[in-house]
């Protein structure tokens, strides 16, 4: 063993404690908020989640209640009342290491039988045994494939609102072993992150918006396209807070006029008394094509605007009038594709014209063949009514996600351990991993790059419930014939942990100690996730598996820099702004410090510096103007993207479906978050029908094809066949289904999903060449009612577990896998100041991890809230740009 190699229990021999090991010991139990009423059982925990901040009632070791803290979470969901505690408890658990039986037979001899994945039992194990097989199939696959045969699937980081979130642990852990293949981008967003920075200089749909006050004293119209904040702001990628719930009330009762355009009613249109506008999805594009055809044609556009703030205005313009194809895109032309009435279509144009209008689109929009021409569509128009910009005005694409709207405290938040860096440059993009492992070595289309894809033979997942996200899943379990391993690390047997190899559970926030951040945009609270209870049966927290597996490499010194955990907490609230004013000691006590915003954030308008001088703030892109033409998409000559928003008929729409197909989305549910909280007994007793999901139809579709309320109905396609329960609704037009995404699956005997897991039946076709993102939301299928539904749904049922197996222990000391140390010794022994900054404070944002991933101007548009985020001082942010640039993906073209 070198120098560089040092263990765990070498470490805690040579006196752990000295570095504070214990120091915070007396804070771990402590109660964060005592009742009011002082009589009350006195062991309460605090905590935080994606469902709000709580308190924990603990009584023997087991949490009995969780009781909510309404001044910090301004409306409890069921979510968190019911869903936290009866999901830790729920026989979904995974309680102690598994193996696949043939994976535990065959592993030595490589027969290992990957065709029985999903099918046969699982063998209990101790923790030695599955360690010792999932470091040796990690160090085995790189000595004989390489580090890029191994895959990480865990993108995103949802599995928890903590910052030591198993995705950024995954991702340290394979950086110390010299790296791996890894996803880009993600599903919620996965075509405007990538075509906005090029048209407006920054992804926008992970955006701050326009402060709630400036849009309540200053808007008249508010366009939710496909928008649906009260239901989306129920939860929120760090700690939900629902800061909104009473300002869209205020805006509304302020006489501000919503407009919903969507093809169903909402739970927002209700709240906000909105105006509901049917339109066929998937034909948004068209509808605004149509509107700019009309606001010229009555001369409302505003050439003063356009000619100051826009480029290729003109370009557009023309493609409007039909000047390049010689179709005109009239309302009336607009009419026949959207189903929306050609005067309907002229009120809103001129509506939205000559009125202090704000549009809104959701990420849904853009989870569609050609899905991110449909945000452009929305920038355009806005632009060519001259709006962007201004108080109360513009386009947003993130007031339906983390509070948006609620004014920013523009303080750094808790940031966790580095990634590292990755000495791996093969990627996927999220949502093409079937093409990926049916494809090894294929060229594929990114963002202005020509990549290929790597030959994966293993894939570690942890934290992420990537089976039920893909699309076609039958493609990928057929697809998973070819890889040697998976590993699946998380808590609950769901669909990405029943078809693995390696099983390694891990406990919930709940039972290990982390730190969060209250509101995803505001940024005004920073929350202490106190241990609650104890890990069930034998799991661990996601930090010590990859610590236990870093150990056995001989690399534990390298993972935790030879620190207790608690010193790492303590670090990452040390960056926040709130450890000014409060310390630490205090902050843990309490569990929660403030760091609010400052008065002028209540004035703040998105675009509106740009707005206010475009020329001393300029936007980040090629022409530090919106790009109604944008010549850096146009220049990259892909044939489903020109540069600018033009109709292109779907894959499939009603516009093109068979007689008697409906078209089917798959809006975000209401009591989960994705599959999250889909395993909460008491949640699915609100809303499923006959333990499936729920699917919202037209009464009249439903009555042609003899479908009552509440029957069980087969949604069918060519891909596959899913069961689900039938909800009969006026508030969803004809033609169109709604199947929440993320129920669990459940396969019956005839392969179809037994639970409505919607993505057995959707398309794993991409949205174009440029973004490669998920069209889930392009789908058409048949519904009947089901008559030989086979069994009740045992989605949320353990897999068979075999507990008395007979099986050979392994000899760890034959497996040599301290080994790997030799290859990864000096691996960061040679970084710059700015790389090491950027890889150890930058990386746990939506931004990529690869600093090829972006150009220079989509650097420049990221930067400006992720440097904020990661507390960096100025000439810190000027050494991490300085890196930034020089090794973007255009750096070479660009110098």
């Amino acid at each position: 063993m070198t120098a560089f190699q040092i263990s765990r229990r070498g470490f805690m021999q040579a006196g752990a404690a000295a570095v504070g090991v214990t120091s915070l010991g007396h804070l771990m139990g402590s109660s964060a908020l005592a009742a009011i009423d002082p009589n009350s059982h006195g062991q309460r925990v605090f905590h935080a989640s994606h469902y709000g901040p709580f308190e924990a009632v603990v009584r023997d070791g087991r949490i009995t209640a969780i009781s909510p803290i309404t001044e910090l979470d301004h409306q409890p969901t069921d979510m968190l009342m019911l869903g936290v505690m009866d999901r830790t408890y729920d026989e979904s658990r995974i309680l102690y290491p598994m193996v696949r039986k043939s994976y535990l037979d065959g592993w030595q001899s490589g027969d290992t039988k990957p065709e029985l994945r999903g099918k046969e039992e699982f063998v209990q194990v101790d923790w030695d045994t599955a360690l010792a097989l999932t470091a040796n199939a990690i160090v085995q696959t790189i000595e004989e494939h390489g580090n890029e045969a191994i895959f990480s699937s865990s993108y995103g980081g949802w599995s928890n609102a903590g910052s030591f979130r198993p995705n950024v642990m995954q991702q340290r852990f394979f950086n110390l072993v010299g790296g791996c293949s890894i996803t880009q981008g993600d599903f919620s967003a996965g075509a405007s992150q990538v075509a906005l920075p090029h048209i407006i200089g920054d992804m926008e749909v992970y955006s701050p918006q326009t402060a709630w006050e400036v849009v309540r004293d200053n808007t008249e119209v508010f366009v939710l396209v496909g928008c649906d904040p009260v239901k989306n702001n129920r939860i929120e990628f760090t700690v939900a807070d629902h800061g909104m719930s009473r300002p869209w009330a205020e805006i509304r009762d302020a006489g501000c006029r919503f407009i919903s355009i969507n093809p169903q009613r909402t739970a927002s249109d209700y709240y906000l008394d909105s105006d509901w506008v049917q339109i066929v999805p998937n034909t948004d594009i068209a509808l605004f094509l149509g509107m700019a055809h009309h606001v010229l044609e009555q001369g409302l556009e505003d050439r003063a605007y356009m000619d100051k703030y826009t480029t290729g205005a003109d370009r557009w313009i023309a493609y409007v009038k039909g000047e390049d194809d010689g179709t005109a895109k009239t309302p009336d032309w607009a009419a026949g594709i959207t189903g929306i009435p050609a005067d309907k279509i002229r009120e809103m144009a001129e509506l939205f014209a000559k009125s202090r209008t704000q549009f809104a689109g959701a990420w849904s929009l853009q989870r569609a063949h050609h899905g991110e021409l449909t945000h452009h569509a929305i920038i355009n128009f806005a632009a060519l009514i001259g709006k962007i910009g201004k108080p109360g005005e513009g386009v947003g694409f993130s007031w339906h996600y983390g509070g948006g709207g609620m004014p920013q405290s523009g303080q750094p938040t808790p940031t966790g351990l580095s990634a590292g860096k990755n000495l791996v440059d093969k990627l996927c993009p999220a949502s093409r991993i079937v093409e990926m492992l049916e494809n090894p070595g294929k060229e594929f289309f990114y963002n202005g790059q020509t990549r290929t894809y790597p030959e994966i033979h293993m894939i570690y997942n942890a934290g992420n419930n990537f089976v039920s996200h893909q699309q076609d899943l039958n493609r990928l379990l057929k697809a998973f014939g070819k890889l040697h391993t998976i590993v699946s690390q998380d808590v609950w047997w769901t669909a990405a942990v029943r078809w693995a190899d390696i099983v390694l559970p891990a406990s919930s926030t709940l039972e290990r100690d982390d730190i969060s951040v209250g509101g995803t945009y505001s940024n005004d609270k920073i929350y202490a996730m106190k241990k609650v209870i104890e890990p069930l049966g034998e799991s661990m927290s996601d930090y010590e598996i990859f610590e236990a597996l870093a150990d056995r490499m001989g690399l534990w010194a390298q993972f935790t820099d030879s620190v207790d955990y608690m010193d790492h907490i303590r670090a990452a609230y040390e960056r926040t702004g709130a450890s000014k004013t409060t310390p630490f000691e205090e902050f843990w006590e309490k569990g929660y410090a403030l760091q609010p915003a400052p008065p002028e954030a209540r004035k703040w308008v998105r675009h509106g510096a740009f707005y206010e001088d475009p020329e001393a703030n300029p936007l980040h892109t090629l022409s530090g103007k919106i790009e109604m033409f944008c010549s850096s998409i146009a220049d990259m000559n892909v044939a489903d993207n020109p540069g600018m928003p033009v109709w292109q008929e779907p894959l499939e729409y009603l516009g093109n479906a068979k007689e008697g197909q409906l078209h089917i989305v798959s809006p975000h549910p209401w009591y989960r978050l994705h599959s999250q909280m889909d395993n909460s007994a008491k949640l699915r007793e609100l809303y499923k029908i006959d333990g499936r999901e729920p699917v919202r139809m037209n009464r009249q579709d439903a009555e042609a094809r003899g479908i009552a309320d509440g029957d069980l109905v087969e949604i069918r396609n060519e891909r596959g066949a899913v069961i689900a329960g039938a909800v009969l609704s006026d508030d969803i037009m004809p033609g169109v289904m709604s199947l929440y995404e993320g129920a669990w699956p459940d396969l019956d005997s005839k392969g179809r999903c037994n639970s409505g897991q919607i993505n057995w039946i959707t398309s794993e076709r991409p949205a174009s060449g440029l973004t490669q993102a998920t069209i889930a939301n392009t789908c058409v299928a048949s519904v009947a009612k089901c008559e030989d539904a086979e069994r009740p749904n045992q989605a949320h049922q353990k897999p068979a577990i075999l507990t008395d197996y007979q099986f050979a222990a392994i000899d760890e000391s034959e497996l040599g896998l301290d080994r790997v140390a030799d290859i990864v010794e000096s691996l960061y022994a040679e970084m710059e100041e700015g790389e090491r900054i950027f890889y150890q404070r930058c990386t746990v944002c939506h931004g990529p991890r690869d600093p090829g991933g972006f150009t220079q101007l989509q650097w420049r548009g990221i930067t400006p809230s992720m440097f904020p985020r990661a507390g960096l001082d100025d000439d810190e942010a000027a050494l991490v740009t300085d890196f930034l640039m020089r090794n973007a993906s255009d750096a070479a073209v660009a110098n």
